[in-house]
């Protein structure tokens, strides 16, 4: 995109212009989920086949079963997604045999299957850490200062964007908006939401996860929730009442 726009300026003010088209800033880009979602297309490895071993527990069986019974008769496939997620909780990833499991259980074609499992990002097809840290880079993460946490996990855990640590307790990756922008900075660890972020921030997170504790989610800033940094500007006073307002000559 950074290409074409540097096209565009080129026609739209030529050299020969008394205006010069400054160099244009190459858009930011997120890195490949290699460390998670990776191609669309399998290829077979040693852990990653269809003789891998999966089976649901017994007590995965029963969520399934419970799963399943909310959609109508007939219509199974509707529960690919939570079934998935499932799988995916039970084994840390998704492995194929872990998807052809999950065609298997709900009775449809595994293609069907793998549709889904490659369309969604949640979806992680190959291993990951057992904390999945997602760091948000979009554009209200990044005018927060995103790359500074960015650069606190890395220089912290010693990876790159897409890298497991050697003793595969962390996986990182870079992903677009998740949805806190009024939080930014944030990341997402497995489940849960880290928000209002500096660097010694993280870098607290992480240690407290290496000691086997999870840090409780949230805003670390002081803020409750997504209420305004600096205090309510609105909304400050108990509502008036039906009436108020209401003209008496009317």
């Amino acid at each position: 995109l950074s290409i074409y726009l540097s096209d565009y300026l080129r026609v739209l003010v030529p050299s020969s212009s008394v205006f010069q088209a400054r160099q244009v800033r190459s858009l930011h880009r997120s890195a490949v989920r290699a460390g998670a979602g990776g191609i669309f297309v399998h290829r077979d490895t040693p852990d990653n086949n269809p003789d891998t071993p999966f089976e649901f527990t017994e007590e995965n069986k029963k969520r399934i079963e419970a799963i399943i019974s909310m959609y109508p008769e007939g219509h199974k496939q509707a529960a690919t997604i939570p079934v998935l997620d499932v799988a995916q909780r039970q084994h840390g990833w998704l492995p194929i045999s872990a998807m052809n499991k999950v065609a298997e259980v709900l009775e449809v074609a595994p293609m069907r299957v793998y549709e889904v499992a490659t369309f969604y990002t949640m979806f992680l097809r190959q291993p990951v850490g057992k904390y999945f840290i997602q760091i948000c880079t979009t554009t209200p993460c990044m005018l927060c200062n995103s790359d500074s946490i960015l650069e606190a996990i890395q220089n912290k855990l010693g990876i790159k964007v897409g890298e497991t640590t050697a003793d595969k307790m962390f996986t990182l990756i870079e992903v677009e908006c998740l949805g806190a922008c009024v939080n930014a900075p944030m990341v997402q660890i497995n489940d849960n939401y880290y928000e209002d972020l500096t660097p010694k921030d993280i870098e607290d997170i992480i240690d407290e996860l290496k000691a086997g504790r999870v840090p409780p989610p949230g805003p670390r800033g002081g803020r409750f929730s997504c209420e305004p940094a600096g205090g309510l500007t609105s909304l400050t006073e108990p509502p008036k009442g039906p009436g108020f307002g209401v003209r008496s000559d009317l």
